[in-house]
């Protein structure tokens, strides 16, 4: 990744700097997880010192996993300023967002949004075209079957979510010509989108898709966005593919919608639940394909996010804005 220049100025949300003399933005790295030492050479890099949270002005947080300890560790660290997430959908730090640390100072929070948006945009990609090419009939086939499939090329592309994912997937789909719709919270225009829809709009765009993307922020607004009123709508022969989260979708009305050809099929990369248990039904249906949320792997992931929390230290130190922040009311 490189690094964007750092402004000579301020911005208006850029957190005041208490680095003077020229001595390193004071960082913690918690908890031990199996990225902790490329965050800390992260943190290194980017110009700051790696301190215990007692010491900390910022927390680097190191383990998508351990939201739970947040809270006690937090409580060890009444001087972070900047708190910086590993992941892009933040949904077990809502309940700690805040405004200001335990000593009265603005607080910031960032997450790693558009981090991992290339990979994931990739994988998006992939399922698409596995499943309008009929790659999941095909593979558990054990005989010679009857021809099926439609095409990306020339399709109506319908993605839910104007962020970094729809950001990178949508110059991939150029060489198919798609058409292309987003559909988001405000119907600001997108970059490479042929409309803007917002989603009380979701209906009428669904009816005309062949493949639809789930590539959105999980949110109280967010949750079920997809149910038996959007699936009814789409297109017999269209697909829908969720890289995003699986609190998006109602499982058993996509279920249903797979079992009765309301819809082509599904390409899964998150679930509801998740992990998906063994035995659950979706695992059994030939028009879904389920991959088990590798979208970014650890290894495709680490070096991406390890050089956007340099980057932010270097942002930090400077007292200019940092990439990635959070929305705490919004909390995304």
């Amino acid at each position: 990744m490189n690094t964007p220049p750092l402004s000579n100025t301020a911005h208006s949300n850029a957190i005041p700097s208490t680095v003077t003399h020229g001595s390193p933005p004071k960082v913690a790295v918690e908890p031990k997880s199996g990225r902790f030492d490329s965050l800390e050479l992260a943190v290194t890099n980017g110009g700051g010192e790696v301190v215990s949270i007692d010491e900390a002005e910022a927390l680097v947080w190191a383990d998508a996993h351990a939201a739970a300890s947040f809270p006690a560790v937090i409580a060890n660290g009444p001087g972070v300023r900047w708190i910086g997430l590993p992941f892009a959908g933040i949904e077990p730090f809502v309940p700690f967002l805040d405004t200001h640390n335990a000593n009265g100072d603005r607080r910031v929070w960032t997450a790693a949004k558009g981090v991992y948006a290339t990979p994931v945009a990739e994988h998006a990609l992939m399922l698409g075209l596995a499943g309008m090419r009929g790659l999941a009939s095909y593979a558990r086939a054990n005989t010679w079957s009857a021809p099926q499939g439609t095409n990306l090329v020339g399709a109506n592309v319908v993605i839910f979510g104007a962020g970094g994912i729809t950001e990178a997937l949508i110059p991939m789909l150029e060489p198919f010509g798609c058409r292309i719709t987003v559909v988001r919270r405000q119907a600001d225009p997108v970059v490479g989108a042929n409309r803007v829809v917002t989603l009380d709009e979701r209906l009428e765009v669904l009816a005309t898709a062949d493949l639809v993307v789930l590539a959105l922020a999980l949110t109280d607004e967010t949750r079920g966005v997809i149910g038996s009123p959007e699936l009814e709508a789409m297109k017999p022969s269209a697909w829908i593919v969720n890289v995003a989260r699986g609190g998006h979708i109602d499982t058993l009305a996509l279920l249903e919608a797979v079992r009765s050809g309301s819809i082509g099929g599904a390409g899964l990369d998150v679930t509801d639940p998740e992990p998906l248990p063994e035995g659950h039904a979706l695992w059994s249906e030939p028009r879904i394909i389920i991959t088990p949320h590798v979208g970014n792997t650890p290894e495709m992931g680490i070096p991406l996010l390890a050089d956007h929390v340099t980057d932010n230290v270097r942002r930090f130190a400077a007292s200019t804005e940092l990439a990635g922040e959070v929305d705490v009311e919004a909390g995304y």
